[in-house]
């Protein structure tokens, strides 16, 4: 089977492996990085987001939560710092965690701790990132 071999694991489990990807559209630091077979080798950072790839007529999609890829010949390997399949992802939890970081971080932006602000800050991208990749799932 031709095109790319896909390949998603965390530090808890491997999310996903997959042949016969024709393209891949990863989160990465600087914006969405496109891979297609052949292409050239990689290792590149990556952020919270919705990684998709497309196979024949279909497209998944799954959540990142940072972590790096790496391309070598047509083997696309992510390690992430966690991941999350879309059919995986429950909507109505990700908006209640959405508003819980928002509230937390504008009552830490007044109290003025750096620590707390950091921290609603990275649970509002992942409750970002899981809701944009339900909703590009065709879920919400």
């Amino acid at each position: 089977m031709g095109g790319l071999t896909l390949t998603v694991v965390t530090p808890e489990r491997e999310v996903l492996r997959v042949d016969g990807i024709d393209s891949i559209v990863a989160p990465g630091t600087d914006g969405e990085l496109g891979v297609l077979p052949r292409h050239a080798p990689l290792v590149t950072q990556l952020q919270a987001g919705t990684l998709r790839y497309r196979s024949g007529a279909g497209e998944d999609f799954l959540t990142i939560f940072g972590g790096f890829l790496q391309v070598m010949g047509d083997t696309v390997t992510v390690l992430a710092d966690g991941s999350e399949r879309s059919e995986e992802i429950d909507l109505a939890r990700a908006e209640r965690a959405r508003g819980d970081a928002q509230r937390e971080l504008e009552t830490a932006q007044v109290s003025g701790d750096e620590a707390t602000v950091i921290r609603a800050r990275l649970s509002l991208l992942r409750a970002m990132a899981r809701i944009r990749t339900a909703q590009r799932a065709g879920r919400g």
